[in-house]
Order: C-alpha cells, then sequence, then structure tokens
C-alpha cells in the first residue's frame, strides 16, 4: 500500500474508533427521572423517602444507578409547592410522586395532566378527584389511600375507653388541609356516637397551636385528637410537649408521634404506604399506565402505646387497651 494512502486509512480507522463510543453511548437510553414532591420539610420524612426508594428497588430501579429523583419540598407554603410542581412538569420528569401528600397531589393535578402521578392520600380519591373510581382510575393518576378519615371515629373511641368517664374532647384540624371538611363531618358524628361534647379547633401556625392548648385546658377537654397531617407531623415536638405538660391524654394518627413521647397512635403505615407509591412509580416506569393501575387501600394499621408518656402524665393504661396494641413502647 502506498504511503499516502496508508496514512489514510489509518486515520480513517482511527477516527471511526474514537468515533464509535460516542455512538454507543448515544444509543444508551437515557436515565428517567422521578419527581417527588411533599408539602413538608425533609427533616421529618426521612422515613417516607426510604420507603419509596424501597418500592422502587422492588421493582429494580436503585437512585444513583438507573433513576434519578428530583426532591421537591413545599416548606408548607401553598404557592411554592404549585411552583415546585410546576418545575417538576417544566423538567418533563417521567413520573411524579406525592407519599403521603394530599396538597402535593393538588398541586401535581393542577400542573398537569399527561405526566404520570402516584399519590399517597389520607382521604378517599374518588372525593376529591384524582381518580374515576378505585378500580379503574382512569387518566393520569393513580397511587395508595391510608384512609386516614375512615378511621377518625375509630381513634376517637379509642380515646373513649382510655378515660371512659370523660365528657368533652378537643381535635385538632388543619383547615387548608383538602380532607379536613371530611375529617370534621366524622368527627362529629362519632362524638355523637360515644355521648361526647368535642371542640374542634382549627389550627394551621405554631400561635395556633398555643393558643388551642390554652383553650382545650381552660374548657376543661378530657382528651385530645390530632388528626392527620403534614403540619401536625413538622410540629410534632411541640404538639407532644404541650400535651404531657398539661398532662392531656391525646392520640396521633401515626406511630412516628408515639415513639417521639406521644400516649397512643392509630392509623395507617406512612412507611409502607410510601414503599407502596414507590412500586407503583416503578411499575409505571417499566411501561404501565396509571389508568390501568388500581387505587391501593392501606393494609397495615398500626395501634402504638407508649407507656412511659401514660406513667409521666399519671394515667393508668386499662388492661385490655393495652392487650390490643400492636406494640407498647415502655
Amino acid at each position: 500500500m502506498p504511503a499516502m494512502k496508508r496514512r489514510e486509512f489509518i486515520s480513517l480507522v482511527g477516527g471511526a474508533a474514537a468515533a464509535w463510543p460516542l455512538a454507543a453511548r448515544a444509543q444508551q437510553p437515557a436515565v428517567p427521572v422521578v419527581g417527588y414532591l411533599n408539602d413538608g420539610v425533609p427533616e421529618t420524612s426521612a422515613h417516607l423517602v426510604a420507603g419509596f426508594r424501597k418500592g422502587l428497588s422492588e421493582t429494580g430501579y436503585i437512585e444513583g444507578q438507573n433513576v434519578a429523583l428530583e426532591y421537591r419540598w413545599g416548606h408548607h407554603d401553598d404557592n411554592r409547592l404549585r411552583e415546585l410542581a410546576a418545575d417538576l412538569v417544566g423538567r418533563r420528569v417521567s413520573v411524579i410522586a406525592a407519599p403521603a401528600s394530599t396538597k402535593a397531589t393538588v398541586a401535581a393535578k393542577a400542573a398537569t395532566a399527561t405526566i404520570p402521578i402516584v399519590f399517597g392520600t389520607g382521604g378517599d380519591p374518588v372525593k376529591l378527584g384524582f381518580v374515576a373510581s378505585l378500580s379503574r382510575p382512569g387518566g393520569n393518576m393513580t397511587g395508595v389511600t391510608g384512609m386516614q378519615v375512615d378511621v377518625t371515629a375509630k381513634r376517637l373511641e379509642l380515646l373513649h375507653e382510655l378515660v371512659p368517664g370523660a365528657a368533652r374532647t378537643a381535635a385538632f384540624v388543619n383547615p387548608s388541609n383538602p380532607i379536613a371538611d371530611l375529617i370534621v363531618t366524622d368527627l362529629h358524628a362519632a362524638a355523637q356516637a360515644t355521648g361526647w361534647q368535642i371542640e374542634i379547633f382549627r389550627v394551621s401556625t405554631n400561635l395556633d397551636i398555643d393558643l388551642a392548648f390554652a383553650s382545650l385546658v381552660q374548657k376543661r377537654a378530657n382528651a385530645l385528637s390530632v388528626t392527620p397531617d403534614t403540619f401536625f407531623i413538622n410540629r410534632r415536638v411541640q404538639l407532644i410537649t404541650l400535651a404531657v405538660r398539661h398532662a392531656m391524654p391525646a392520640i396521633y394518627p401515626f406511630r412516628e408521634d408515639v415513639e417521639a413521647g406521644g400516649l397512643m397512635s392509630y392509623g395507617a403505615s406512612l412507611s409502607d404506604n410510601a414503599r407502596q407509591v414507590g412500586i407503583y412509580a416503578g411499575r409505571i416506569l417499566k411501561g404501565e399506565k396509571p389508568a390501568d393501575l388500581p387505587v391501593l387501600r392501606a393494609t397495615k394499621f398500626e395501634f402504638v402505646i407508649n407507656l412511659q408518656t401514660a406513667k409521666t402524665i399519671g394515667l393508668d393504661m386499662p388492661p385490655m387497651l393495652l392487650a390490643r396494641a400492636d406494640e407498647v413502647i415502655e
């Protein structure tokens, strides 16, 4: 081969070899991106994130390997939450996940009618307008309901067993929660069934919490039910501290409240619900459609008692109530 042609041949082969890795990389599929949207703060949501990642991993998706997560936290600012949802849509994420956040689900729904949304809510997804039905969601949304509204009455029943001679009870409700009205309706019905008078406190700021406790003590309420809401999760320490200070028997919606020093809790497992949201997000990434994935109902409910807190406020726990608990923290 003449010298000139040999040099041209080597240059051609060398150029093709250099271009081959670029072409191979170009043919590799892009890593899907999942938007994680929550109306609260990351500091109190580590267990939710862990549950969600676990669910994703069960479908074969590992963060940082074959899926990327974009986290957006609303910090209890509804306007900011809407902007964050719109930002995720603008980034063209493959799925928007909103574990344990009805507000985040509402914001995501307002932002897109095409990107799949997997929610975790404590209310009825049909009444909230998220899906057409639980078995056939239709549209771009599906997820898990923790049925927190459904167990509102159960929490009051447990309080009634704890303090059977009580006449008045109180409940804290965040009025900005999309399921607030449903919870209030069930609270009134449950109180009437137990023969209690009930005082509903609409609470959405730190000052509201302080004022509500001062008022319920003045009105001699005998017990307190804290309803499910991200705001109350993030004010958990304040709520528990005041309840203990005033020796107020209180029931909360989540086991994490009791682990932090609350007296009792009854409700669905948030971590397990977040895991289910992660599983559905992974299945959608694999090609399934939200419209074909039925809304799941929580199946794991936990009744947890903190015996140390009971002793601190001078309360004797009825043996029958202790026997029914799924866990007693001593």
